[in-house]
């Protein structure tokens, strides 16, 4: 699995994981500070420990590219709104996490760039056989977080704030788990008694006479 797959296990949307930065991993605190996502609303989630190893070679990855990128005369990030005026000299901490293989020209001022990785790219990844019997996509990875935070006695606002849910009611949905497990709810058709025991047991009835 491609470590922004891997990333995903913290709860990201696609597009927040292909656009995080270098600077949005804090490995001190173990949180991953996800930018301007859905709705345009930043927030934090968490940095799997698991994870920090990967993360880290992948980060030492980006930083021989983008000392590559300079030599070529590229490596200048695109920085958003009045970020390149402010902070001209912030392109090394703005890199891309997960950079694409390929460098672009920008048509209006000529520069040459490199953006992120294209959601394909990661989709393809997921998508690839792994012996799995169902059919899953990267948006799986995110239901499987909610879904175990909340199995593992989380409760419904911490999880909506690490999703990233406006309305705590989207968060909801993941409730279905609560139906499992030693606590959850069972249904009443397991507390029937199997054909052959029924069968037994209408045997009896008629010998004795009772209904």
């Amino acid at each position: 699995m491609s470590a922004a797959t891997s990333v995903r296990c913290s709860g990201l949307r696609l597009f927040e994981a292909i656009a995080l930065r270098v600077k949005d991993g804090d490995f001190v605190r173990g949180e991953i500070v996800i930018r301007r996502g859905k709705g345009a609303k930043d927030r934090v989630t968490v940095l799997p420990e698991r994870l920090r190893g990967a993360l880290a070679a992948q980060l030492e990855q980006v930083k021989s590219l983008h000392e590559n990128d300079l030599a070529l005369g590229a490596g200048r990030v695109v920085l958003p709104q009045a970020w390149t005026r402010k902070f001209p000299n912030a392109a090394a901490a703005w890199q891309w996490v997960f950079p694409a293989a390929r460098l672009y020209m920008e048509r209006v001022t000529g520069i040459r760039r490199r953006h992120h990785l294209h959601p394909t790219a990661v989709q393809r990844a997921m998508t690839a056989p792994a012996g799995l019997s169902k059919r899953a996509s990267c948006h799986t990875l995110r239901h499987a977080f909610a879904t175990h935070l909340l199995e593992a006695g989380y409760d419904i606002r911490t999880v909506q704030e690490l999703l990233g849910h406006r309305d705590v009611s989207t968060t909801m949905i993941y409730t279905h788990v609560l139906n499992r497990g030693g606590l959850g709810v069972q249904s009443p058709a397991d507390f029937l008694a199997a054909p052959g025991e029924l069968r037994r047991r209408g045997a009896g009835f008629r010998r004795t006479g009772e209904m």
